[in-house]
């Protein structure tokens, strides 16, 4: 175990408004839209002190209302506002996109506007140098590194710096098509693999991106040995049976122990919203090792916060220790349940 530390994860991360038409409403026709704060990185922190640890994350937000409004859920989320940098310049910007709930036949749709926000100008010397050392472990995902060359460079730089005072490196591949192409990816994204302890990575990231084959655990091997530093692989396993239906479980592969952990899927998950979901997975997974150095228990905890998630509009998660807990056994159990909580 790791010496005791401030914080058992600290995340490097884009924090956004969403603006979303209210129920199943379209975009281009609804006059009102409900905000929500989010960004794959504060997701994660916010699942994982929900559960119970220390997190916080560094991001850049305007020095505005806007940025006032983030800060507050940022808080809200139980996470540290300690590395927060206020962009006071007269072109700062929070990014934005608005997302419209999909319904059968119709698909979700994801509108961007997010260019040469605040954090795309982050600088090195805005980051407090004892911050190295305060962590157990250190998050950010493929998002993040799509936003800039600026936040590729500061990412990587970061990851370095972490890990030389001693942090485990997790990092999402999380790969977005609309944000960055996939050699620019694959390329940035092989400079960071030799840091990382914990990787996430989709199967469909695994056979186009990095152009494996052959079973998925076949390929978590294969990146294992590419890339010996590597502890664990988790990869999802969703199946969309409808925009308000999904299922959902993982695998993950534990390399010093060349094992793999999976349970049956959690079947007809009710969606209220996807967003945030995968993000939630990764929390719980990060909450399993970071709590109990456990990868069943981490692919417990995973999948739980990820089908639990799915459950609760925004982009935040909301559920505790003890709710996700409650789940797990439920999910667990062979016996008739209790159709509410009392």
């Amino acid at each position: 175990m790791q010496e005791h530390k401030k914080f058992d994860l600290i995340t490097f991360g884009e924090t956004m408004l969403r603006l979303s038409p209210p129920a199943n409403g379209r975009i281009f026709r609804s006059d009102v839209f409900e905000k929500h704060a989010g960004g794959a990185e504060l997701n994660v922190a916010s699942g994982v002190s929900l559960l119970g640890l220390r997190s916080g994350i560094i991001t850049r937000l305007p020095r505005n209302e806007l940025g006032t409004f983030v800060k507050n859920r940022i808080r809200f989320s139980s996470v540290s506002d300690d590395f927060i940098i206020y962009d006071e310049s007269p072109e700062a910007r929070l990014g934005i996109y608005y997302y419209e709930n999909g319904a059968y036949p119709r698909k979700p749709t994801v509108v961007y506007d997010r260019r040469h926000s605040s954090i795309t100008k982050i600088k090195m010397e805005e980051i407090p140098e004892d911050i190295y050392g305060k962590a157990r472990m250190f998050y950010t995902s493929g998002i993040t590194l799509a936003l800039s060359e600026n936040t590729r460079v500061l990412a990587l730089e970061l990851i370095k710096k972490f890990k030389a005072a001693g942090a485990e490196i997790a990092f999402d591949v999380n790969y977005r098509a609309n944000l960055w192409d996939e050699e620019t990816a694959r390329t940035t994204i092989q400079k960071i693999l030799p840091f990382v302890d914990v990787l996430f990575i989709s199967e469909e990231s695994c056979r186009r991106m990095f152009q494996k084959t052959g079973s998925l655990e076949d390929m978590h091997r294969e990146f294992c040995r590419d890339f010996p530093n590597i502890r664990f692989i988790a990869s999802s396993e969703r199946e969309v049976i409808s925009p308000k239906i999904h299922s959902f479980t993982s695998l993950i592969y534990s390399k010093e122990e060349d094992m793999f952990y999976t349970e049956e899927p959690y079947k007809d998950i009710d969606v209220v919203d996807r967003i945030g979901s995968g993000d939630a997975y990764c929390s719980g997974v990060l909450f399993g090792l970071l709590k109990y150095d456990d990868p069943k228990k981490a692919m417990e905890f995973g999948n739980a916060t990820c089908a639990t998630k799915n459950t609760i509009a925004g982009d935040l998660p909301l559920s505790d220790f003890n709710e996700i807990s409650s789940i797990i056994k439920a999910h667990q159990s062979k016996g008739k349940q209790s159709e509410m909580n009392r």
